[in-house]
């Protein structure tokens, strides 16, 4: 998904069932509000910074329209394949899990609650069983009671990734690890629910089955790759398009790049979900191509804010902090942005170093924004909040800002390339603070040789173009440009759809490096069984140690944004869950 974000913690599974709670981990303004809407967290007066990590504006008064605008289109819509962090954020609206993401301010976001379930699930001892009770009322759209098959079959969605790829295949690498399962669609039991990892004794009861250990299970139950799909509903590649509702609100239109609405779902009970506030009377998505014009339009009153929630444009950045500051926030993103290197296409390791050493931090923490809306330089690719992580771990010397010219062209002698080479960086066009990215590069490499074309490619299609090992070889991208929240805050939340060989995907794929290291893949292996978070922490630190030997990796910055919210929104509060953005489905407006 890419995903925003200061994010998630391992618990081991024991723990989790005695606290029957776990931790997880991809506006503000005017209105006047009744009681807060977001108990537990302190309120804020609107002003700069009002809604990190407390709330703004609280109000539980419904009614209105939410108006979101976004200059990218979602990966997709499809519970079980997008992966951007504000589809995530999104989808709430619309599809419920077994557990989801408290409704709360900052960190305290970060605590799993029952959704769809009655309670946490009872765990057994050897942490392999995982057994919940559904609760009763919870219905589709059309209100048929949302069963345990139900759960069941969007779940063995994930395994027809020949059909719906791009989402994030945890579910299938612990249930599955052999892939035995061939997916729904090549199933040739009558039911087309032949999972057999996943029982359902009855229509209220799902019980998991693991062949290993893992300590974050619970939290890939909390995806919406978790959310169920009917049967009858499901139109394979083309489900995204018209996703049928398990969630306070259903679709009353799409047209992709265009425009989305939501509406109340009449079927949906509030005394079932004591998660979704669902204040708003509709909920509207407009999409567009040009984010400057996006952010005036913001500034201006007509949209609420930034679906995409990745901060105002540098044209709207000195208007806003100047002029408009009180409708802004600077929160941790929990995201890493950097460059990384397809080994298919710059294979000498020491020609990925020179790039390395030429690069100019200082110049990348400027094209993102600077310290206050780019984001502190980051040496590796573990970020702080991650167990193992060590900010202070810096083996190109990336913390003194300036490139290192003489290991550059040392690096360059090394790899047989004395006079610099030719590659292209591949960066998204409706990204211009990408595009800014990729130029600062491009002019930091000129200084030792290294000619670096800029290919600006379709926002809207990663998943089959960088996301696709063949196109990125046929294309030559040397260079990608891209970032990345944790999927959940630990080691394997963060690191495993990078660096894991087996997350190696020919379409969809996120680690665009395509870095196959049998020992990284061993020590995932025991990190992945560890319910010790310090010592998981260690496994995962020697993990990132070394991917930095790799030389795979350019990490820029540890991301902070400047995002809009517009003065008609109500209960508004960043939430580490959802990497700093808003949480959507808390939001209201004032009519």
């Amino acid at each position: 998904m890419t995903l925003n974000s200061s994010q998630r913690r391992r618990i081991a599974a024991g723990a989790l069932l005695a606290a029957a709670t776990m931790v997880a981990t991809t506006a503000c303004g005017g209105g006047k509000g009744g009681d807060s809407g977001a108990k537990g967290g302190k309120t804020g007066a609107p002003g700069f910074n009002a809604a990190v990590n407390q709330v703004a504006s609280p109000s539980d008064k419904k009614g209105g329209e939410l108006k979101f605008i976004g200059s990218q289109e979602a990966d997709s819509w499809d519970p079980q394949r997008g992966y951007y962090g504000f589809v995530w954020d999104f989808q709430r609206y619309y599809t419920r899990q077994l557990v989801t993401f408290k409704s709360e301010p900052g960190a305290a976001s970060t605590e799993l609650v029952p959704d769809l379930a009655t309670d946490a699930g009872k765990v057994s001892a050897d942490g392999l069983t995982y057994t919940f009770t559904l609760k009763d009322g919870v219905k589709w759209e059309d209100g048929k009671p949302i069963t345990s098959k139900d759960v069941k079959y969007g779940i063995e969605r994930i395994w027809a990734q020949d059909v719906i790829s791009g989402g994030p295949i945890y579910l299938q690498q612990v249930l599955d690890p052999k892939k035995t399962y061939a997916g729904p669609y090549k199933d040739t039991s009558a039911d087309k629910l032949g999972l057999k990892a996943i029982e359902t004794p009855d229509d209220k009861t799902i019980v998991f089955k693991l062949p290993v250990a893992n300590g974050d299970f619970l939290q890939m139950l909390a995806m919406p790759a978790a959310s169920p799909v009917r049967q009858d509903k499901d139109t394979k590649a083309k489900y995204g398009l018209n996703v049928f509702s398990s969630g306070p609100y259903k679709w009353q239109s799409y047209t992709p790049n265009k425009s989305m609405k939501l509406v109340r779902n009449e079927n949906w009970d509030a005394k079932s979900d004591g998660i979704r506030k669902a204040l708003p009377d509709t909920i509207s998505v407009t999409f567009t191509t040009n984010a400057d014009d996006m952010d005036n339009r913001l500034i201006e009153g007509e949209y609420d804010l930034d679906i995409n929630a990745t901060g105002v444009g540098a044209a709207a950045r000195s208007k806003v902090l100047q002029q408009n500051k009180a409708n802004a926030d600077n929160p941790q993103t929990g995201f890493i942005r950097y460059a990384v290197f397809p080994q298919t296409v710059i294979s000498n390791i020491e020609c990925r170093k020179a790039i390395i050493y030429a690069a100019d931090s200082k110049s990348l923490q400027t094209a993102r924004g600077g310290p206050q809306a780019g984001g502190d330089i980051a040496t590796n690719m573990l970020p702080p909040a991650i167990k193992g992580a060590d900010p202070k771990f810096d083996p190109y010397g990336k913390l003194a800002g300036a490139p290192d010219i003489a290991k550059a062209k040392d690096a360059l002698k090394k790899c047989g390339q004395p006079n610099g080479f030719k590659t292209t960086i591949a960066v998204r066009n409706n990204k211009k603070i990408e595009i800014a990215t990729a130029e600062s590069l491009q002019q930091s490499l000129k200084a030792v040789g290294i000619d670096a074309q800029i290919d600006q490619f379709d926002g809207a299609q990663t998943s089959g173009i960088i996301g696709s090992p063949k196109v990125v070889k046929e294309k030559g991208y040397g260079i990608i440009i891209m970032g990345w929240g944790a999927d959940f805050p630990t080691g394997q939340g963060f690191l495993q759809p990078l660096v894991d060989g087996r997350f190696i995907l020919q379409s969809g794929n996120n680690n665009f490096s395509e870095l196959n290291d049998p020992a990284v893949n061993g020590l995932f292996d025991q990190a992945l069984k560890e319910t010790d978070p310090t010592k998981a922490g260690e496994l995962y630190k020697q993990i990132n140690t070394k991917v930095s030997e790799a030389a795979v990796y350019l990490p820029f910055t540890h991301e902070k944004n400047i995002i809009w919210r517009g003065s008609r929104l109500t209960n508004v509060y960043t939430a580490d869950a959802y990497n700093g953005r808003y949480d959507y489905a808390s939001l209201g407006v004032v009519k």
